[in-house]
């Protein structure tokens, strides 16, 4: 299945949940995220991870390959009157300077680099002992839930989309960081529920990979209309309280 996120911009931007104010805390306590460092978040999106630092002090650059998830990105950050260095570029060759930075990120996107590569430049641009952070902040389908509804009627939209029926646990990140030099190599995971109307969870949906980010226009427009069909008929609550869990896998550069 090819992947195009520069095509979910508008959607990722007004629609997808960012990360909860809990992640940065944690986080702080491995020394991530504090005034005045220099973090470097790898495929950005729309900068949910770089905006929550850039709040917090830190020097923050952001590297996508989509021009249209840094578009909204920067919006985004000008609304808040946040300063970000936003910069088109992948996360397995940046071209930018060895040691450069105290942190590294990844929010939701580490699944989509080349995991060997993408930790291998990540210990390059990082000074001796900075710190590397994976984030995720995933829904979680549960027995008769709205998410598993939803995955489901992806799948029957377009049955090449497999990310479905995930436990939103990512730690098999952890051997490319281990090969690639990395300590203390840590993780921590929480739960949250996360309230959604009816438009801003269709919005959600099509902003994923196996809607918008694969599907042709017309495509989309279709599944649309039956997800709207199913939220009227089988979850009528509006707002909707959709389950989602934190997690980030956090190391150390040797």
């Amino acid at each position: 299945m090819e992947v195009d996120f520069g095509k979910t911009a508008e959607d990722y931007s007004r629609h997808r949940a960012g990360f909860p104010d809990q992640l940065f805390e944690r986080l702080s306590a491995f020394g991530i995220g504090g005034p005045g460092q220099r973090i470097l978040d790898l495929g950005t999106g729309t900068g949910a991870l770089a905006r929550g630092f850039a709040r917090r002090g830190a020097e923050v650059t952001a590297l996508d390959i989509a021009p249209e998830m840094l578009s909204a990105a920067a919006a985004l950050a000008a609304a808040e009157g946040l300063e970000v260095d936003f910069r088109e570029g992948g996360a397995e060759a940046t071209g930018l300077p060895e040691g450069a930075f105290d942190v590294v990120t990844a929010g939701q996107c580490w699944h989509w680099f080349d995991s060997a590569a993408a930790a291998a430049e990540a210990r390059r641009l990082l000074r001796p002992e900075g710190r590397i952070a994976i984030c995720h902040f995933d829904w979680l389908p549960l027995p008769g839930n709205v998410v598993a509804a939803s995955e489901a009627l992806i799948r029957s939209h377009n049955p090449a989309w497999t990310l479905d029926g995930r436990d939103g646990f990512h730690g098999f990140h952890a051997t490319a960081l281990a090969v690639a030099g990395f300590l203390d190599i840590e993780s921590f995971s929480f739960d949250r529920g996360v309230s959604y109307s009816h438009e801003d969870w269709r919005g959600r949906i099509r902003a994923s990979a196996g809607i918008s980010g694969s599907l042709a226009p017309a495509e989309v427009a279709a599944f649309d209309l039956a997800h709207a069909a199913l939220l009227a008929a089988e979850f009528p609550a509006d707002p909707l309280v959709v389950p989602h869990r934190c997690f980030a896998l956090t190391a150390r550069r040797g």
